[in-house]
């Protein structure tokens, strides 16, 4: 159950910034859950071995480069699932990555709260 919620959560995060950002388009809800699945596998197969292999660079510039693989990942995804996900560049894809780890933050500490309660 939690995986579900995790992945509704990671689409509703999306589509918010696909609101906020620049440059980072999607095509409602459904293309958010289907960018959510994808952009998950990504960061679990591909944006975990760039992690490993970086990890060097991220300790020299205290964890910020991490931004820029999350970037390339959300790149990535968006090749794939082109037109309905898009990432207009890499700033888009920076700032998105940025945007979408806060708004997935905020959105799953507030459903612990809820579940807490």
């Amino acid at each position: 159950m939690r995986l579900l919620l995790n992945w509704l959560l990671s689409a509703i995060s999306l589509l918010i910034v696909s609101r906020v950002v620049p440059g980072f388009y999607l095509r409602g809800f459904t293309a958010a859950i289907i960018a959510a699945l994808v952009i998950g596998l990504v960061n679990a197969t591909i944006g975990l071995f760039l992690k490993i292999i970086t990890l060097p660079i991220t300790f020299l510039t205290l964890g910020l480069f991490w931004w820029v693989i999350n970037a390339f990942m959300l790149m990535f995804a968006s090749k794939l699932l082109s037109p309905d996900f898009v990432v207009r560049g890499f700033w888009p894809a920076f700032w998105g990555a940025i945007v979408l780890s806060l708004i997935n933050m905020v959105l799953k500490a507030l459903a612990r709260d809820v579940e807490k309660a």
